[in-house]
């Protein structure tokens, strides 16, 4: 599959020829990321600290811009990290993944044995887990390159990849003479790398067609991409349907619905026609295999399925589509095939979005929409008191929902979602 590559440098998104000379210039990273974000992984890479432009903090000035993007969609990021106090900070703000580079890398290496940091790549792994870490093997001209490529080690790439492997879940391999060149990369060095290891591998650095990611994608390789989605040489969404393995789902592909908040909908078949109106219309689009025809989820009762992103397993024949449901989405009137209920399970996403509903189309006797900041605080201290002085288990429970119903609309009067303030405990978690 493809990973979208997002590069910052001096504040922008940038792509640059051998890692050196600027080619084009943007300041468009959300529209951008959510894009992107819609076919797959996002990488997002800060130039400025790969180079080593950073303040005494480890920050650049793309550093605002970066963190803002960490949680917008499903993103790894790298750039200059060599500490595990920075790989850190980068997940408790919402990187999936981390990748480093220069600091895996021993610089003094002699031999076979002491190739990497190994020190520091076993506190990382230790730190933020194996699953997090992909290790950057650059090579310029089969050689280990680092601190952005100015520099190249006595190391050999295939070498470096087979001591890399046994700390992170990945292996992103840039060739960079051919980076920004949009020539094809060195299909022949993929090949060697794939064969030389067991994890997953990403090829970055001059795949230039759709046709050259199919065969990299037959080799078990994705690929990380840049120059060619900015110049529109290669469109994601062909990329997404040529890494599918139509042969072994003999020409449809399941794919299950499910809601933002995490429960399945319902599953259904879609070919590449389908697909293409999906990609089209945002709206969830399969083929019946009964009536033989295109259908689009909604399009008699209006209960479409707006398409939030699209994700492949990783047998690449199966896709898992996240929507935002418009009514119920079972024919029998149910919020899901898979349940009874006519209604979406609770949730605080739910909760905070009935209460915007109130408070944008007021009904009569609504007492959400009457609701003003004076007297909203004053429900949150009174429910909160109420909740501490409950005497029993049900009490409990009874004062902490309508503790829950006002601290939900004083949020809303605040503009913070629910999601922002499980955003902001995750990266407490995952600070410690």
């Amino acid at each position: 599959m493809v990973i979208s590559s997002i590069d910052l440098k001096d504040g922008h998104v940038v792509q640059l020829k051998n890692g050196k000379d600027l080619v084009l210039q943007r300041d468009d990273a959300d529209a951008l990321i959510n894009d992107f974000n819609f076919y797959g992984d996002v990488a997002v890479i800060d130039l400025d600290a790969a180079m080593g432009h950073t303040d005494l903090k480890g920050n650049t000035v793309n550093t605002p811009l970066l963190k803002s993007l960490l949680r917008k969609g499903n993103v790894r990021t790298g750039g200059g990290v060599r500490s595990v106090k920075r790989a850190r900070e980068l997940v408790s703000l919402g990187a999936e993944k981390v990748i480093v580079g220069s600091a895996a890398f021993n610089k003094e290496a002699k031999g076979q044995d002491d190739i990497l940091n190994k020190d520091f790549l076993q506190e990382l792994c230790g730190a933020i887990g194996k699953q997090r870490v992909i290790i950057s093997v650059d090579s310029v001209n089969g050689k280990i390159a680092v601190h952005g490529w100015k520099e190249t080690l006595d190391i050999p790439l295939v070498a470096a990849a087979k001591a890399a492997e046994q700390y992170c879940s990945e292996l992103l391999w840039t060739c960079v003479e051919k980076e920004g060149c949009m020539q094809g990369t060195n299909m022949q060095a993929a090949k060697e790398l794939r064969g030389a290891v067991k994890c997953k591998v990403v090829v970055a650095g001059g795949v230039s067609t759709v046709q050259e990611i199919a065969e990299l994608e037959k080799l078990g390789c994705d690929v990380q991409l840049g120059m060619a989605l900015y110049t529109n040489k290669v469109s994601l969404k062909d990329s997404f349907m040529e890494c599918l393995d139509w042969e072994k789902v003999g020409g449809m592909v399941p794919v299950i619905a499910q809601s933002v908040n995490g429960q399945v909908l319902m599953m259904g078949y879609a070919n590449r026609e389908a697909f293409e109106k999906t990609f089209a219309t945002k709206k969830l689009t399969f083929w019946s295999r009964t009536r033989n025809v295109l259908w689009t989820k909604g399009e008699t009762s209006g209960h479409f399925l707006e398409v939030q992103k699209l994700r492949v397993d990783c047998d690449r024949d199966t896709v898992l589509a996240t929507v935002v449901p418009h009514g119920g989405v079972c024919h029998t009137g149910s919020f899901s095939c898979f349940g009874a209920e006519a209604d979406e399970a609770s949730s605080l996403e739910r909760l905070y979005q009935t209460i915007s509903e109130r408070f944008a189309n007021p009904k009569p006797g609504s007492y959400t929409a009457t609701l003003d900041d004076k007297r909203v605080r004053e429900k949150v201290m009174e429910e909160a008191g109420e909740l501490c002085e409950a005497p029993d288990r049900e009490e409990a429970v009874w004062e902490a929902a309508d503790l829950l119903y006002f601290v939900s609309v004083l949020m809303y009067k605040e503009k913070v979602s629910w999601k922002d303030v499980l955003d902001e405990l995750d990266r407490r978690h995952k600070e410690k």
